[in-house]
């Protein structure tokens, strides 16, 4: 119900007898986050993009400088030294099951506020540990909270956007779990040769407060159901009607029914909508190439061709040149080609789908990039070739993460982007997690050759799944029991 319309009488929901809705004031509500100012809504992406990189680099910034910790803790076991860098992204996993599903009871803002204070709590407590027992119990409970961006931006976004004007902020947010894990080491391996591996930590302390400090001071409400239950209780209060509730609001629910609810809505989607399971398969393997990569640089790099800790985390930038290439081709290219799509279908909307054509295109380049990357290092080619392998395999993972996050909130729309971004989460720093703790295995028995050549045709066996959800994905969301997309 509109304040007009509370002055003129009430709107029934046949669903709820005696509840009066309360909805928007029209299209243009500038209490709507997508009527906001352009600028205020542009802060807000740039904002949680940051915070999404520095939560990001904190995973792998500490790579460069992994020998000096183990000599430090005391570490022995090569699984120990690689849960150093793993165990965080695990945490990610984990904890925005836990911590975003508030976001649905107390709103989006304050978990972000509230998860980027225990963030740099536990990031402070891995640069004063003393033990390994220590250092891994931080690395976890910082990464719980560390997840916190990137399991509510995708929601945030959808907040805020039209799917028009959405995939721009999308490329800028995505590139915080993209550019975060390469711009860490490029920094930590001056900083571990420097000051020391401990001040990889208080630096990324530093940055989450300042960030959380801006954020406090800029960032306002942006999920709809959070601003429309408030609107509802203020005209509960001041117009003395009980039955007066939020459009979005399902009053039959308890909060602590809501947050079992949203817990298990990410698991739940994950099994019923093939669309999200095979995607999810997709990104899951990529980013766990990735870190496997980002894990296993020093000892590469170190061994096969002699750099040093410092040099060593200069590998990262191959990675870095080929998301900044890729995110300017993706600008350049999105639009153009959705427009094209558009005018050959004879349709006035996009449909979700057209958000798979990029990922058709370059998606290949993550398993060539792999097997060119491997042979090279194997055979110690000259240290720029296998470099070049890795700016292919970052070119097509942008090419692969992008659209996939672009595509699933498309496909979900703001109410639910949030649970199917978090179940894509969920998978991606499970298998980030776990899949470099085999790569030192599998190189001792594959060697570097195959044990990348195995990885790049994993990747290229998941390349036919875009074409088929290009073809077929109207239909299986047609025929899925999952309706969960909002017009937009």
């Amino acid at each position: 119900m509109t304040l007009k319309q509370l002055e003129k009488g009430s709107m029934k929901d046949s669903a709820l007898p005696e509840t009066e809705i309360v909805d928007w004031d029209g299209d243009d509500d500038p209490a709507n986050p997508r009527n906001w100012p352009e600028s205020n809504r542009w802060a807000h992406v740039v904002i949680i993009s940051i915070l999404a990189l520095i939560t990001n680099m904190a995973p792998t910034m500490c790579a460069p400088g992994i020998k000096e910790i183990e000599a430090d803790l005391n570490i022995a076991s090569s699984v120990a030294s690689t849960l150093a860098v793993t165990l965080y992204v695990l945490g990610i996993a984990i904890g925005p099951m836990f911590i975003s599903p508030l976001s649905e009871i107390y709103g989006r803002v304050p978990i972000y506020h509230a998860a980027n204070v225990i963030f740099v709590a536990f990031i402070l407590g891995n640069a004063l540990s003393q033990t390994l027992a220590q250092f891994l119990i931080f690395r976890f409970l910082s990464g719980c909270a560390g997840g916190t961006p990137m399991a509510l931006g995708g929601g945030t976004i959808a907040d805020i956007t039209t799917i028009q004007k959405r995939a721009v902020a999308m490329a800028l947010f995505s590139m915080g779990p993209l550019a975060g894990p390469v711009l860490g080491p490029v920094i930590g391996g001056f900083v571990a040769a420097g000051p020391g591996w401990r001040w990889t930590f208080w630096l990324l302390a530093i940055l989450g407060g300042v960030a959380g400090v801006t954020a406090l001071v800029v960032m306002r409400e942006t999920h709809p159901k959070i601003i429309l239950e408030r609107k509802a209780a203020r005209l509960r209060a001041t117009t003395g009607q009980p039955n007066l509730h939020s459009k979005l609001a399902n009053t039959s629910l308890s909060p602590g029914q809501v947050l079992v609810q949203v817990l298990i809505r990410p698991t739940m989607l994950l099994f019923q909508s093939p669309i999200l399971f095979v995607i999810s398969l997709y990104v899951a393997l990529v980013f766990g190439v990735m870190y496997l990569l980002f894990t296993t640089f020093p000892s590469v790099f170190e061994g096969q061709y002699g750099f040093s800790t410092s040099i060593s985390g200069l590998v990262y930038l191959g990675l870095g040149v080929a998301l900044v290439a890729s995110m300017l081709l993706f600008n350049v290219l999105n639009g153009r080609v959705q427009a094209a799509r558009m005018k050959a279908d004879g349709v006035q909307q996009a449909r979700p789908e057209y958000r798979l054509l990029l990922m058709i295109w370059f998606s290949p380049f993550v398993g060539l990039g792999l097997i060119l990357y491997g042979w090279t290092a194997y055979y110690k080619v000259h240290w720029i070739v296998p470099i070049i392998g890795t700016v292919f395999m970052g070119f097509g993972a942008f090419f692969v993460i992008m659209p996939s996050q672009l595509y699933l909130v498309d496909v979900f729309g703001s109410q639910a982007a949030a649970s199917a971004l978090g179940a894509n989460n969920l998978l991606r720093y499970i298998s980030s997690t776990f899949l470099p703790l085999a790569g030192p295995a599998m190189y001792h028995s594959l060697n570097y050759g195959w044990g990348n050549t195995l990885l790049g045709l994993l990747a290229l066996a998941f390349v036919p799944g875009p074409l088929l959800f290009y073809r077929y994905g109207e239909y299986l969301r047609a025929k899925s029991s999952v309706k969960l997309r909002e017009p937009s």
